[in-house]
């Protein structure tokens, strides 16, 4: 009986045993989000061959020449200097395109998936590290990045990667290359985005809640320091340009909502993980990872509205980590019930989760997921357009159109500018004052105007603007209007001679 019973046991206990273990042997577990992830972000890359205006703004800055750069950076747009230069030196190897521009992205959250199952395995296990690894790619603001031609997935690669250093100090690898690297990481995220240093109190937390000694305290602060140190010169000088963020609106109770729902499914993921004060585990890493980057941007944006989530992207790394280890939980409670289910309860898992968020994933690789698309203005321009035009663009921002597209808009004269964006060092050059646009504008015969569509378009501001709709409307009148994905191109021509209705109207 007894020899039974144990058999028993022996065969539940090798039913039970996972089958991931047999895999690693062939392949290492953090290559599977990895081409997981990379999937994700090639799947409909392009987005129908559309490009918005953030990343309009990326494409024409790295199409400048490296003194062009330098000289814009000084004027505006700091912040993103680093990531600028290294999507210039990706334009002069291998071209201009959408995929050069969103590809750096793409393999930089195959990166943080990849980082993520790692730290995942060394802090709970296989089933934990994977589970958070494929999810990351699956999370709808991820999957919003993951193909953005901007530098936040690239952040949140370095912010995986500098966790993982940290994971690997706390279980005794404290070796002064891991603490040189992790300087190192730190500040390139810093460079690319200095808002990234909210990782340093998320780490002081974990390491507060590990209870690390002396020695290791002594090293990271160091580290900390250093990295802190070395991007402080670009955040002070950053601060001259605040008003390139002037226009994000103050904290309203409804923009508490998202970072809440965050923190209430990380505190659960957490709790599931039953962590142990004074030693690393997935809660101790994950938890402050989630939750400090956002209430810390919080808290600075009572100082300043600052608080958008493109700027905490890396925080879902946390999250991440918190529902693998949910997930965990979940297969180790129904283990014990169910062993023959257990290889099998992740990839359903993934599976579920795949369908569910089919119809996001679906969106966000849709034009209409953004605000506007610059490459179809340009589309519209190309054949309405004829050689001796003119052309203007209200807000002078339209302009990216033609900085993307410079072909599109051959044989076109852009009558309202004074100084090109490179000799400017702006991003959308400097028009003339109002007189000397409207004098050119009344001596054309035909004038394409480049502008945003009615439901995206705003009220003109700035008085340029104003006189150029004002020219318009009086001496005007529309032979052409197309509307594609949140951009307008309306082709006017000039009145026969005569009075105009609208000056009819005023003398009646």
């Amino acid at each position: 009986m007894t020899r039974r019973t144990s058999v028993s046991r022996l065969s539940v206990s090798r039913l039970s045993v996972p089958r991931l273990s047999v895999l690693r042997r062939r392949v290492p577990l953090w290559v599977i989000p990895l081409l997981w992830t990379s999937a994700l972000g090639l799947w409909g890359l392009t987005r129908r061959h559309s490009v918005w205006r953030d990343e309009a703004a990326t494409w024409q800055v790295a199409r400048r020449s490296a003194g062009e750069i330098w000289h814009m950076l000084g004027q505006v747009d700091a912040v993103h200097g680093l990531y600028y230069l290294f999507m210039h030196a990706l334009f002069e190897c291998f071209g201009p395109g959408v995929v050069v521009l969103r590809l750096p992205s793409v393999l930089a959250v195959a990166v943080a998936a990849a980082c993520t199952t790692v730290i995942g395995r060394r802090l709970a296990g296989a089933r934990v590290g994977l589970t958070a690894g494929l999810a990351l790619g699956l999370l709808p603001a991820v999957q919003f990045y993951l193909q953005e031609g901007r530098p936040y997935a690239l952040v949140m690669a370095g912010a995986a990667l500098s966790t993982l250093l940290l994971v690997s100090v706390l279980q005794g690898n404290g070796r002064t290359a891991h603490w040189v690297a992790y300087g190192g990481v730190v500040l390139v995220c810093a460079l690319l985005n200095w808002l990234s240093l909210l990782l340093l109190p998320a780490h002081w937390t974990t390491l507060m809640w590990v209870r690390v000694e002396r020695r290791v305290w002594a090293r990271w602060s160091t580290a900390a320091a250093a990295a802190t140190v070395g991007a402080l010169p670009l955040i002070l000088f950053s601060r001259t340009q605040a008003g390139q963020v002037s226009w994000i609106p103050p904290l309203t109770w409804h923009m508490l909502i998202g970072p809440a729902v965050l923190l209430a499914v990380g505190g659960l993921g957490a709790r599931l993980d039953r962590p142990r004060v004074g030693r690393p585990s997935v809660a101790a890493v994950g938890l402050p990872l989630l939750a400090v980057p956002q209430l810390g941007l919080l808290g600075l944006s009572l100082v300043q509205p600052l608080f958008l989530d493109r700027y905490i992207l890396f925080s879902m790394v946390g999250l991440t980590l918190l529902i693998g280890a949910a997930v965990g939980a979940v297969v180790r409670a129904a283990g014990s019930r169910f062993p023959r289910a257990v290889p099998w309860l992740v990839p359903v898992v993934v599976a579920v989760a795949v369908v569910a968020l089919l119809p996001q994933s679906l969106a966000k690789r849709s034009p209409a997921s953004r605000v506007d698309d610059v490459l179809s203005a340009a589309v519209s321009v190309r054949h309405l357009k004829k050689d001796g035009d003119a052309v203007v663009f209200v807000p002078a921002a339209r302009r990216d159109t033609e900085l993307v597209s410079p072909d599109a808009f051959a044989g076109l004269r852009d009558i309202a500018l004074a100084r090109s964006p490179a000799a400017s060092g702006t991003l959308k050059g400097e028009e003339a004052d109002p007189e000397r646009i409207r004098t050119e504008m009344l001596e054309q015969q035909r004038i394409l105007l480049v502008t945003d569509a009615p439901g995206v378009a705003r009220p003109p501001a700035a008085r340029r603007d104003v006189v150029k709709y004002a020219v318009l409307r009086e001496d005007f009148d529309v032979v052409a209007d197309e509307q594609a994905r949140g951009r307008r191109v309306t082709v006017y021509e000039r009145r026969a001679p005569g009075p105009s209705r609208d000056r009819v109207a005023r003398a009646e």
